[in-house]
């Protein structure tokens, strides 16, 4: 390929910057596994941006989402990480997979969707029960929208429920969680590089 493969990791904490996150830090985790495979790419908050509500690319006046648009139509993989409340993924994210539903209308040169050839991986992180419902929910959506969704591609960690401790706290990042990474990250970066050497077929 000429050009590295590029990833997005879309943050859907409800914390604003700089606050501590352990979205947060699972996106930046996921982000230095895939550059592992030569993926460069950065993260985004979404709570930081006034992203309206509504499902068009550009809601009018005020709306930050078209940049951000932006972001993801020029990255090869996205990341999707949400917290865990109340066993569901976070209002932002909601929002942000409501803002992806307008590139169900949008097509490239020769007619396919305008995500297709694209990947999604999600992070997701709670000390409550919810990760696997949370992963059939992000990836449903991505897939609708045009994203591909590579072989074990979530990476999760629940704690203890009922109790304290955030992913954030922890003094080293578990085993099984790491392996995940690995092998989602690895997944993620092989199947965009095969997409993006050869994508999908037109209609």
């Amino acid at each position: 390929m000429d050009s590295p493969l590029t990833a997005l990791v879309i943050n859907c904490t409800l914390k604003p910057s700089p606050s501590e996150s352990s979205s947060d830090l699972l996106g930046s985790q996921i982000l230095a596994a895939l550059a592992q495979h030569g993926v460069v790419g950065e993260t985004i908050r979404a709570v930081d941006h006034d992203i309206l509500p509504g499902v068009l690319k550009d809601m009018g006046e005020g709306d930050a989402w078209p940049p951000l648009r932006e972001k993801v139509l020029a990255a090869d993989i996205l990341v999707f990480v949400t917290p865990t409340w109340l066993g569901q993924h976070s209002s932002v994210a909601q929002r942000v997979l409501e803002r992806l539903d307008a590139e169900l209308g949008e097509t490239d040169a020769v007619g396919r969707p305008i995500l297709f050839d694209k990947v999604a991986i999600a992070g997701i992180v709670g000390n409550e029960d919810g990760a696997h419902h949370i992963a059939a929910i992000l990836f449903q959506a991505l897939d609708d929208v045009g994203f591909t969704i590579p072989a074990q591609g979530s990476v999760y960690w629940n704690g203890e429920a009922m109790q304290a401790t955030d992913y954030k706290d922890l003094d080293e990042t578990p085993q099984k969680v790491a392996e995940a990474m690995s092998t989602a990250t690895a997944n993620a970066a092989h199947l965009a590089a095969l997409l993006k050497g050869r994508g999908y077929p037109a209609p």
